[in-house]
């Protein structure tokens, strides 16, 4: 699908690319993968023609359709579903071409568009965009009522609908949630067409992807299989390296030593030359350079306070008199890792205010012990730095008794070299903010760090790190991530945001994926199939007295009945849209028939919408009877 040959790119003083080469197979999904900084975003300009490489080739089918997805969609005051809709440019283009097309050209259109599958458009659509965390509701607002977090997810839902042969996606999930994240991931895996990837989620990398292609010192090099291949086949690659370099090395100073014995003795001189020339044509063997990533430090609490140490009894939180969260019945001890699930606006944020101190409970209790210290990141601290500020400037003032000494030891304890120190912050990478910020947030040993969105700006191996740290870490966790493995690997219970509260929730990440995945599903169908939020299986109530469920079960019935009708009538007009005679006998029949085929579809959708509703209310029902 995609060929690169012998690419060289120079730019802002540096080689970018030298003599990199790399065959991309057909339909293949592919992690692109390297340091931060390295040059994945300008491949994905190269690739795109926004830049022009210095010499070698870049070439793919000339009718291959690329896109990436690299900017918001813009405020215009299309509605949400028909800007999703107008991605796909040849169904836009063939549908309003009806109106203008000879009869004797409707046939060919509708063949073509029964061929791409117009008419299940708007349902991909829709599945699409519940998925990336839009209501039934929003399909029809216009663009211009979207954030533009929000209108980034729709440039992501317009790339995936058109389903490019090319999909070029940089650091997708870094805009979504961990339920958008969670059904990305599973979206990419059934993508039909070739994909490049550049993310640090190693689950994306992990469950999405059958090849890794890493980026390092300007080569490109591609690897079968997901991430963790990946990493095993190039400590191999590093170890057999490492295996020859020794040998050649061995080889090396064993005839330099002859060498430098009988250089100048007449008997060994020809001896001499001959292993001079032998050592000339060894090859030079260059190994991996392990790259180093600093520690996070997050030192455990010294003096432990007696548990609990937050208890919630009724508690209701929000703003302005309006409670976000109710009647919430929690415990936190000291060795407690959560992790804290819901979508976007459950209240994951309002919660992670109140346990950190910054939001009063409104009604209820909040107990806590008065000694209990909170270490809280979130998104929003990077972006109150001041650009003109320095690394060292923000530590001085949290160590104003401390050495300027200890101050730049503790900065190099955090990964920030000599360099960086006195770097401002605007030059400093989203990366960089990120491990300063995490680092100070936790300089004086809490009870309980709270953790919003950690690691979108870090890399694999500065979140591999992160999770290293947190597991040596003696406190309590909260954790509001999308990354799916640093969920995993952290969390030993869950909690969801749902239903305005939050309580345990009975099941892992495998589970809740699932749950997400489905509920996308069911929410494309139509606003009766939409849940609004996913709430904690509850605890076995007493039994209650018998429901009567006759009406139901007819009117499940009778929605069965209907939807086999209204499934026979589109099975019918499409058998008789398949006969090629109609359009060239009679072209004007074709047409009625091709408009027929649109409301017994629309009539088919509603039935089934129908059902659904019927036969959730029955089962509903049943259950509680």
């Amino acid at each position: 699908m995609l060929q690169i040959h012998e690419l060289v790119f120079d730019s802002w003083g540096r080689r970018f690319f030298d003599d990199a080469t790399i065959s991309l197979p057909v339909g293949s999904k592919v992690g692109l993968v390297g340091r931060n900084g390295v040059g994945k975003s300008t491949l994905f300009k190269l690739i795109l023609g926004q830049l022009h490489q210095g010499s070698g080739e870049i070439g793919y089918p000339k009718a291959a359709r690329i896109a990436s997805v690299d900017q918001e969609h813009p405020a215009t005051p299309v509605t949400l579903m028909d800007t999703v809709l107008a991605a796909d440019v040849e169904r836009e283009t063939l549908t309003a071409s009806l109106d203008t097309a000879e009869p004797e050209h409707l046939g060919e259109i509708y063949a073509r568009l029964s061929e791409i599958g117009a008419d299940r458009a708007p349902s991909r659509a829709a599945e699409i965009l519940s998925g990336l965390g839009f209501s039934h509701a929003d399909l029809a607002r216009p663009m211009a009522e979207f954030s533009g977090g929000w209108r980034m997810r729709v440039a992501l839902a317009a790339a995936l609908f058109a389903e490019p042969d090319l999909l070029l996606l940089d650091e997708p999930t870094n805009y979504l949630d961990l339920e958008g994240a969670l059904w990305l991931e599973a979206r990419l895996k059934k993508y039909p067409n070739s994909a490049i990837i550049i993310s640090h989620d190693r689950e994306i990398l992990n469950n999405s992807v059958d090849h890794i292609l890493h980026l390092h010192s300007g080569k490109l090099d591609l690897y079968p299989g997901n991430y963790d291949n990946f990493e095993t086949q190039r400590a191999e690659r590093a170890r057999l390296l490492e295996s020859n370099k020794s040998k050649i090395d061995a080889q090396r100073a064993h005839l330099q030593a002859f060498v430098d014995r009988f250089r100048a003795t007449a008997s060994k001189a020809t001896q001499a030359q001959s292993r001079l020339k032998q050592l000339a044509k060894l090859p030079p063997v260059s190994v991996v350079a392990a790259e180093r990533t600093a520690p996070f430090i997050l030192p455990s609490p010294e003096r432990p306070v007696p548990p609990p140490l937050i208890r919630l009894e009724g508690a209701s939180a929000g703003y302005d008199g309006s409670p976000i969260l109710r009647n919430m019945d929690l415990r936190l001890d000291l060795d407690d890792r959560i992790g804290l699930l819901g979508v976007n606006g459950a209240g994951k944020s309002t919660f992670a205010k109140l346990i950190a101190g910054a939001l009063q409970v409104m009604h209820g209790d909040l107990r806590r012990d008065r000694r209990l210290k909170v270490g809280w990141f979130h998104q929003h601290q990077i972006e109150a730095l001041d650009p003109s500020d320095t690394p060292l400037e923000i530590i001085r003032r949290a160590m104003p008794e401390a050495s300027d000494a200890a101050r730049r030891s503790r900065l190099a304890q955090f990964g920030m070299g000599v360099q960086k120190v006195e770097t401002t912050v605007a030059n400093l990478s989203g990366g960089e903010r990120a491990r300063l910020l995490l680092n100070m947030v936790a300089m004086e040993a809490p009870h309980l760090l709270i953790l919003d969105e950690p690691t979108n700006h870090l890399d694999i191996d500065s979140r591999r790190a992160l999770l290293d740290a947190l597991n040596e870490y003696a406190g309590a966790v909260i954790l509001i991530t999308h990354d799916r493995s640093l969920m995993e690997l952290v969390a030993d219970r869950l909690w969801l945001a749902a239903d305005g509260t939050i309580a345990p929730f009975n099941g892992d990440m495998d589970d809740y994926a699932k749950l997400v995945i489905d509920r996308a599903r069911q929410a494309a169908k139509g606003p009766s199939q939409v849940p609004q939020a996913a709430a904690p299986p509850a605890a076995k109530a007493a039994p209650k007295a018998k429901v009567p469920t006759g009406t139901a079960r007819r009117r499940a019935e009778q929605a069965e009945a209907a939807l086999g009708r209204a499934t026979a009538a589109v099975a019918d007009l499409d058998k008789a849209l398949t006969d090629p005679t109609v359009f060239t006998k009679d072209p004007g029949k074709a047409a009625r028939l091709g408009a027929d085929r649109a409301k017994a579809q629309a009539a088919l959708d509603a039935a089934e919408q129908e059902w659904m509703a019927a036969v959730e209310a029955y089962e509903a029902l049943k259950a509680d009877a």
